[in-house]
């Protein structure tokens, strides 16, 4: 036996329970270095953390802060709306960087690090060249530049989830997934928010900068020091490599579809994804052109969106609790339901005051909007983020309810990007309805179109618990899903 000094005895006789404790821990959590984040659970979150908050930034830069400019300077409802659709359109589509993201990498930039690397420099780049480009005058060019921007931040959202599936023990995953959620609601508030702060005192162009150099030094401090361990063997260039990467697009169509028709509820969730998921007009363009033709400043715009962003944060913790106390269904059903009672409110209280069709800020004769419409507007939409707030998380879990073992991340995958896609239609047919029916038809038609998809559960109880299993990080819908 080694010599050494004695333990030091408890009453018992044994090693006391608190120096057990603090001696687990000290192997379980050592000091937390840069280059060292991956190997202890503080570092972890802390770095997933970060990752997630360059999602959340340059989507709320180019949905509200740009989007607000975008209806300052003249653009339409529709011109808007399908510029915000298409922010969407690469998260729809993110599954199809699966493979490459599995099958490509570098040993020596890491499997996974190699990718997130690459695209926040690529994320950053396409910001700068997006600087010059006038989005009024130019509005074709500059929704090209920021859907090429979008592309690499979905695809670095598929690195950054297979990064968190490699690392993160099963235990830590859901603390995990609320750090991400943290990181993307925090992104987007700063993104939004802080961009409108600044523009009053340094302009559009150098806001630019500001959200390209936030990006920027995540990948400097937190992406250039991580250390991924070795992954499995590559496949070479040339044949190989191209066989490789469409054997797994191919094992992922067939994955989904044996995973869509395995069982009703798996199905249903086809349709259900399709649908919007609730009222969605109060957090699109809709709100953005709303917000500057009652009047309202980009300070007091910034204000709304950290608002909003901060009871949506909140309460998408207290929705998770709810659903775990009273039943995910019936709370998804009565949270979802209700997001739809703020957006119908506000198109009443629009058609009572007679503010029916979008109005130039500039327009010659333009009537000054009633200060209650305004105090209306403000309360329909902290009240709408508020109960989507509470579904927003619950219907990911529904997602991973009926997702089958067999094929957990191809399907939840699946359900997320069907999301997105729903998003981005929404957010594009409601430009159109503005323009041509008012604002009043289109909230209207929102809210009805919100509760259709509560046909769906139903339909879609969970399978027996044996047949489920937990599925990797999960993503917030237009993010950052």
């Amino acid at each position: 036996m080694a010599l050494g000094r004695a333990p030091r005895k408890g009453a018992s006789g044994d090693l006391g329970r608190a120096d057990c404790r603090r001696a687990r821990d000290r192997r379980a959590s050592p000091p937390v270095h840069l280059r060292s984040l991956l190997t202890s659970r503080t570092g972890r979150m802390a770095a997933f953390f970060c990752l997630y908050l360059t999602e959340g930034i340059p989507q709320g830069f180019t949905a509200t802060a740009i989007a607000t400019q975008m209806r300052r300077g003249g653009l339409g409802p529709v011109e808007i709306g399908a510029f915000v659709g298409s922010l969407y359109l690469p998260w729809a589509f993110k599954w199809a960087a699966g493979p490459f993201v599995d099958v490509l990498w570098s040993d020596r930039l890491g499997r996974r690090r190699g990718w997130i690397l690459g695209t926040q420099l690529a994320m950053v780049a396409t910001l700068l060249l997006a600087i010059p480009i006038d989005f009024v005058s130019q509005l074709s060019l500059f929704t090209a530049i920021i859907f090429v921007h979008n592309l690499f931040a979905a695809t670095q959202d598929v690195a950054i989830d297979a990064l968190a599936v490699d690392v993160l023990p099963e235990h830590e995953r859901g603390m995990a997934n609320g750090f991400m959620f943290g990181g993307a609601y925090l992104g987007m508030a700063l993104g939004g928010s802080g961009v409108l702060f600044l523009v009053p005192w340094i302009g559009m162009a150098p806001a630019y900068v500001v959200v390209a150099g936030a990006i920027l030094s995540v990948t400097v401090f937190i992406v250039l020091p991580l250390q991924e361990a070795k992954g499995p063997p590559r496949a070479s260039m040339g044949g190989q490599l191209i066989r490789a990467v469409t054997m797994e697009l191919g094992a992922f169509a067939k994955g989904a579809v044996r995973a869509f028709v395995g069982s009703r509820a798996a199905l249903v969730g086809v349709v259900f994804a399709l649908l919007p998921a609730g009222a969605m007009a109060l957090g699109l363009a809709l709100q953005s052109n709303l917000a500057v033709e009652l009047g309202l400043d980009d300070q007091q715009v910034g204000w709304l969106a950290l608002w909003s962003s901060l009871i949506a944060g909140v309460c998408c913790v207290a929705g998770g609790w709810l659903s775990d106390r009273f039943g995910r269904r019936l709370t998804l059903a009565w949270t979802l339901a209700a997001a739809s009672l703020p957006t119908a409110a506000l198109g009443y209280l629009m058609w009572t005051h007679q503010w029916i069709t979008p109005v130039a800020v500039d327009a010659p004769g333009r009537s000054v909007p009633p200060a209650a419409l305004v105090s209306a507007y403000w309360v329909a939409v902290l009240t709408y983020n508020m109960f989507q707030g509470l579904f927003y998380g619950i219907r990911s879990a529904i997602f991973m309810d009926v997702t089958s073992r067999r094929a957990a991340a191809t399907q939840f995958t699946a359900y997320m990007a069907l999301g997105n896609l729903a998003v981005s239609y929404s957010a594009t047919w409601q430009g159109f309805t503005i323009e041509r029916w008012g604002y009043p038809v289109t909230l209207g038609l929102d809210a009805v179109l919100g509760v259709v998809c509560l046909a769906c559960l139903p339909f879609m109880a969970a399978p027996r618990a044996q047949e489920r299993a937990p599925v990797g990080a999960a993503v917030p819908e237009g993010l950052p899903p």
